[in-house]
């Protein structure tokens, strides 16, 4: 991955980090990294742990970046979110997938609220 489109996936994480914050959520951790790939921000809402795939974008090229959490990287996340809870000894409580965008060339950010499910 490019240096330009790390630094601006941090810029989004901390972007969607604050908005989530001024939202009433707490932040429990970042960066939350798994053999299969890295959970970007893991929240609490209330009594739901909420975890929050982040897509930045600096133009409209490529499509809106929601479009971007395919099913493969559904998956990714649902594994690493499985491995997060599993090591934290977290059991029986509710559990959701989010996805914020933050598009810096609109300076616009969405949040889709559980965004996709486990479905197995």
């Amino acid at each position: 991955m490019s240096s330009h489109r790390q630094s601006l996936g941090h810029k989004g994480e901390m972007v969607a980090a604050e908005f989530l914050e001024k939202k009433g959520f707490s932040i429990i951790m970042q960066n939350f990294r798994f053999r299969s790939g890295e959970i970007d921000i893991i929240a609490k809402d209330n009594d739901t742990i909420v975890f929050v795939e982040v897509k930045s974008a600096s133009s409209g090229a490529f499509g809106h970046p929601a479009e971007w959490v395919d099913e493969k990287k559904q998956s990714h996340l649902i594994s690493a979110a499985k491995k997060y809870l599993f090591e934290n000894n977290i059991h029986d409580v509710p559990v959701r997938f989010d996805v914020i965008t933050v598009d810096f060339k609109n300076k616009k950010i969405d949040h889709f609220v559980n965004a996709f499910y486990e479905t197995s």
